[in-house]
């Protein structure tokens, strides 16, 4: 399998990461997940934005322009000959040695690695839906960076996971954020309702994507902060991210939204979503 190793796409097999590797010690490090389709990325721009800001926002200095980060992306996605599928893109801020919890001197260079793996696009739960738990915010401050140090996120993922769900509902105080690996929005009244984005939560693409689509639409969008109580009493609730796209939440712990179908909006922002990834990546056979 290929990969990328900084500035290189080489086989697997030739990927050497050293043990001081501050990614590897500390958790230093951001990535990003791109989604393609027919062997197209989809929101290739605003996934590099949000890399770069996520570089920025600790000081990393990201040692290729993003041009050339779009063109050896580009360059692994034909090489694994991948259709559909994810590409994890990571970067750490190097080998650094002492280890020292301050961020180097000049000269330590980043480490880019990257991944693909073919993923098909699952229709049938877009219409099923997922379950989820809610659970307590136990994340740091400052989660509006796509950092590496995921050990809030897997906790509460693995949580889910023992209830035999799929994703968690996070609240600080009874103010719903977001999920483990998605953003969340609820529908009332015939307007949709999700967390303003700053330190609380990750800017999501995706967010940014069914945003356009609902203005598209007319579906008003209000971006503020909401109870747990807000969303108990919501019409329609729905996750969104790169993986699951505009996905529907079909029961929170013990309450049931849907049996049959999602709500109207969400079905509606579901359509419109696939218009805008067949208007990058060409036609989704379902």
């Amino acid at each position: 399998m290929k990969v990328i190793w900084n500035s290189e796409i080489v086989d697997r097999s030739e990927v050497r990461i050293d043990p001081e590797d501050r990614g590897y010690q500390f958790g230093d490090g951001i990535y990003e997940v791109i989604r393609a389709y027919n062997g197209r990325f989809f929101c290739l721009d605003e996934h590099i934005d949000r890399f770069y800001s996520s570089a920025g926002k600790i000081e990393m200095a990201v040692p290729y322009s993003r041009n050339e980060m779009k063109s050896l992306v580009n360059r692994l996605l034909e090489e694994t000959n991948i259709d559909t599928g994810n590409l994890y893109l990571q970067m750490t801020r190097g080998i650094s040695s002492p280890r020292n919890h301050m961020y180097p001197d000049a000269g330590v260079l980043p480490m880019l690695t990257g991944t693909m793996t073919a993923v098909e696009r699952d229709a049938v739960k877009q219409v099923k839906g997922i379950d989820t738990i809610v659970t307590e915010d136990i994340r740091w401050l400052k989660c509006d960076i796509k950092m590496i140090s995921l050990l809030g996120n897997i906790m509460v993922k693995h949580e889910a996971h023992k209830k035999n769900a799929e994703e968690a509902i996070l609240h600080r105080d009874g103010t719903v954020t977001e999920c483990s690996a998605s953003n969340i929005a609820i529908v009332k009244n015939g307007e949709v309702i999700t967390h303003p984005d700053g330190n609380l939560i990750l800017p999501g693409v995706t967010k940014l994507v069914w945003k356009k689509c609902a203005e598209k639409l007319d579906i008003p969008v209000v971006d503020r902060p909401f109870l747990l109580e807000e969303m108990y009493e919501a019409e329609e609730v729905f996750c969104s991210s790169t993986t699951i796209e505009v996905m529907p939440v079909r029961r929170i712990d013990e309450r049931v939204l849907f049996t049959d179908k999602p709500g109207d909006l969400t079905t509606a922002l579901q359509a419109e979503y696939l218009k805008e990834i067949e208007q990058q990546c060409g036609e989704i056979v379902i």
